[in-house]
């Protein structure tokens, strides 16, 4: 894999070398490189040495200068104010460095795979078997399957878990009502299959409420049925099973809208750890780390108190015998890091579930399941909003249907790129198309550039608008670059490193340079918002570049209009690729 250092590493490992030769008293020294609006970097760590040495700063600053050694990367330096460094690179070193990147024979762009990538698994997209997902569901989805790429690309072996809700006393209810009333979860006609499926769901569930609310003695053969279900009768797994393979037609129906890839192996719901259940609890308790207390299996925490100043326990088996939802956590642990050999454990998983699954990961700790070299992290995320500041609901009150929300994504984004159609040249089928990639992008990216733990609020309006911070305005931009290709004639992108560059040019290519090195950091800390605000920096540097830099101009030269061409390919497949990781597509033509 052709990797290729950032221009930044380049720099921060020669300024550290000459740190070393320079002032070889200091040690090992952090020259505490940054990008800066006076040159393209600023290092500072002289100021902090002078102070150990007890050195002159800026006669430290000029030793170091003298050290740097002689070359093609720096164009110019300064010593400034109480011995800080500006320095310009070379624009010659900035276009051999883009060249390498745009020439990687596996269009990584140079990115490299890091070489102490592990196994993580991804709890992602956990919607409930027999309920209809809603705007709740989103979030773990777009987030979770933005990490899944991501993490992939940078190198790491990725495992995505579904952790559905497909177990609990709601199953004897529903299944009861099916044995009683067969055939209902047959079809009705006229619906798509998930749409179908879903239809035919909360009819059963619905009818299967009422009359457990209403019939005292349907309620009763209702409880007899979840025992049954928990002590694996055939005839009522098999009717469980039919409920969830009904339900998931209507994941994939949703999963398909959302452009997301959901595979039926990964799915591992509550009811794929019932067998482990038992054995989690023996272990804990067998080391000490559950107690009893009032009949319940429980693990108590210091710093976990209720508003009466008490202990509040993770209850890991209820005093009748049922496991509560932490004994199903633990053995997913167990699972996860004994069979699957995970290093990392990753939640996708709303911030309100804080507390248990710190007591969760606390447990497993001090069960031995997680330590030092296996760890858990919870990827927590905040609430979507109405334009009101308030939980996202119906005027009834309701949570927000999933798909309609997407639907009507798409319907509004449609209407935009209907729009500008007729200029373009779309067909119907391209519209539409474009449309469903517009609306599912601009519902996607307006989570994904929101920190993860931040409430936000859902604003279609402004979500599928051609400006501002919108995965529409960074969709443009990539069509905008391919019609300038397509308009390119027998001009053709070519780097041309001994041309002078340009100020946009130059604040477009040190942006380019960085895509590694945001990979990098977004990946290491679960921050997908970075990577979106990356790419719309990309796309702002463009629209600058544009303004100042005309690319097909008859007044530039041929080699002028070929490195501009270059510069705006390389910036196309960035912003594709980013956004490809993101889980956006970038149609070529809008």
């Amino acid at each position: 894999m052709a990797s290729v250092p950032s221009l930044a590493s380049t720099l921060q490992q020669q300024l550290a070398d000459a740190l070393t030769a320079a002032l070889p008293d200091a040690g090992t020294a952090d020259p505490l490189l940054r990008r800066s609006d006076r040159a393209d970097f600023q290092a500072n760590g002289i100021l902090a040495l002078a102070k150990k040495l007890k050195g002159n700063p800026r006669e430290l600053a000029d030793q170091v200068t003298a050290a740097l050694p002689a070359g093609e990367l720096i164009q110019d330096i300064e010593v400034s104010g109480p011995g800080f460094l500006n320095i310009t690179l070379a624009d010659r070193a900035i276009v051999e460095t883009l060249a390498a990147r745009a020439a990687d024979p596996e269009g990584r762009l140079g990115v490299p795979v890091d070489p102490a990538a592990g196994t993580t698994v991804i709890d992602y997209a956990q919607p409930n078997v027999a309920k209809e997902m809603h705007v709740g569901h989103l979030r773990s989805a777009v987030i979770g399957d933005a990490m899944v790429r991501i993490l992939e690309f940078t190198g790491e072996d990725v495992v995505r878990r579904h952790h559905i809700g497909d177990w609990g006393t709601q199953f004897g209810m529903l299944i009861q009502y099916l044995i009683e009333h067969p055939g209902a979860l047959e079809h009705e006609g006229g619906a798509s299959d998930g749409e179908a499926a879903m239809s035919t769901l909360n009819r059963v569930y619905k009818a299967s409420r009422a009359l457990f609310d209403s019939d005292e003695e349907f309620k009763a053969r209702s409880r007899d049925r979840v025992v049954a279900l928990q002590a694996g009768d055939p005839q009522t797994l098999e009717l469980w099973q039919g409920f969830v393979d009904e339900s998931k037609i209507y994941f994939h129906s949703v999963f398909d809208k959302l452009d997301m890839e959901v595979r039926d192996p990964d799915i591992v719901g509550e009811s794929g750890y019932n067998d482990m259940l038992e054995e989690t609890c023996r272990i804990l308790e067998e080391t000490g780390v559950a107690v009893r207390s009032e009949g319940a299996l429980c693990v108590f925490f210091d710093d976990v108190k209720g508003p009466d100043g008490n202990q509040v326990p993770l209850i890991v088996k209820k005093t009748n015998g049922g496991y509560g939802y932490a004994a199903t956590d633990l053995s997913a642990i167990r699972d996860r890091v004994q069979n699957l050999k995970a290093d990392t454990l990753l939640y996708v998983v709303d911030a309100r579930q804080s507390l248990h699954f710190k007591m969760v990961f606390e447990t497993a700790r001090r069960a031995g399941w997680l330590n030092e070299d296996v760890k858990a992290v919870q990827l927590a995320f905040g609430t979507v909003l109405g334009k009101d500041g308030k939980p996202f609901k119906t005027r009834e009150g309701e949570s927000v249907r999933l798909e309609d929300l997407l639907d009507e994504a798409v319907s509004r984004a449609t209407a935009v790129v209907r729009e500008k159609a007729e200029k373009v040249g779309l067909s119907e089928d391209e519209i539409v198309e474009n449309g469903r990639y517009v609306g599912i992008g601009a519902v996607k990216y307006a989570d994904l550039s929101t920190s993860a733990v931040r409430d936000y609020k859902f604003d279609l309006d402004q979500m599928v608008s051609l400006n501002g911070d919108t995965s529409v305005y960074l969709q443009y931009a990539y069509a905008r670059i391919q019609s300038i290709l397509r308009k390119a004639g027998d001009a053709v992108p070519a780097a041309h490193p001994e041309l002078a560059l340009a100020p946009a040019e130059r604040a477009l290519g040190l942006h380019l340079d960085q895509f590694g090195e945001v990979l990098s950091e977004v990946a290491s800390g679960y921050e997908p918002h970075k990577l979106a605000a990356y790419l719309y920096q990309l796309a702002s540097h463009l629209t600058t570049f544009y303004d100042q830099c005309q690319v097909l101009s008859a007044e530039n030269a041929p080699e002028v209009v070929e490195n501009r061409l270059f510069l705006v390919d390389l910036t196309a497949r960035t912003l594709h690729r980013g956004m490809e990781l993101l889980g956006i597509r970038t149609p070529g033509r809008l």
